[in-house]
């Protein structure tokens, strides 16, 4: 997965800019973005400051070590179905 030219902070703070007034053509201009990009944040990190932003993060790495569990155990779950039915 490619990773975002921009990192939270500075995105965080583009949002800010906005947020205060500047127009969103003029933003997207001035650091070399698409519309579609700013627009993109805003919905994931609109009203946000940077210690949600680093408990999103940790709750989405807590979610994907989940899932990954979830995925080995049925694996498991089902080899063993298997096993017993054959018997």
């Amino acid at each position: 997965m490619k990773t975002s030219r921009y990192s939270e902070p500075q995105i965080l703070s583009i949002l800010r800019q906005a947020e205060g007034g500047v127009p969103v053509a003029d933003l997207c201009r001035e650091h070399g973005m698409s519309d579609a990009s700013f627009y993109k944040w805003r919905a994931k990190y609109g009203g946000m400051d940077a210690s949600m932003v680093s408990q999103m993060k940790a709750i989405e790495d807590e979610n994907r070590r989940l899932k990954k569990m979830f995925a080995e155990l049925s694996m498991q779950n089902e080899l063993l179905k298997e096993a017993l039915e054959k018997k």
